[in-house]
């Protein structure tokens, strides 16, 4: 298990690198690969500017049949008023294109999300191989 703080944007890509790095080390193909840095990429932006920051842990996990890649993130941020709301492609609070948080559900196998105003988000994402 890797525990990485996203408190500045050199973290971002910290995490990004990070889940690559693992999910080549398990044999992903490119493509795999590519899904879990982009969605991993998003998830840790939207922690850092939306949740001022937080921490995603990082995890190689299986089962009796496969591996996996799984993430977590936690923020303490001001949290998501309206879940079904924010994963509607296009929806955004913020400059962004809005396809961050469905875009990362869609790239990812699996993708669970709890918020709670004022007292921050976890996303918990797995990607299977």
């Amino acid at each position: 298990m890797e525990m990485i703080e996203i408190h500045i944007e050199s973290d971002i890509v910290r995490a990004r690198q990070a889940a690559r790095s693992l999910a080549e080390s398990l044999g992903f193909s490119i493509l795999s690969k590519t899904r879990v840095a982009t969605a991993v990429s998003e998830l840790a932006r939207n922690t850092f500017t939306y949740g001022g920051g937080g921490s995603m842990k990082l995890e190689k996990i299986s089962d009796r049949t496969r591996v996996g890649v799984h993430c977590i993130f936690v923020d303490k941020g001001p949290g998501i008023e309206d879940i079904v709301k924010a994963m509607t492609p296009g929806y955004t609070t913020g400059k962004g294109l809005g396809f961050g948080l469905s875009g990362s559900k869609r790239l990812m196998d699996d993708f669970k999300i709890e918020s709670e105003v004022g007292n921050g988000t976890r996303i918990e994402v797995i990607k299977w191989k």
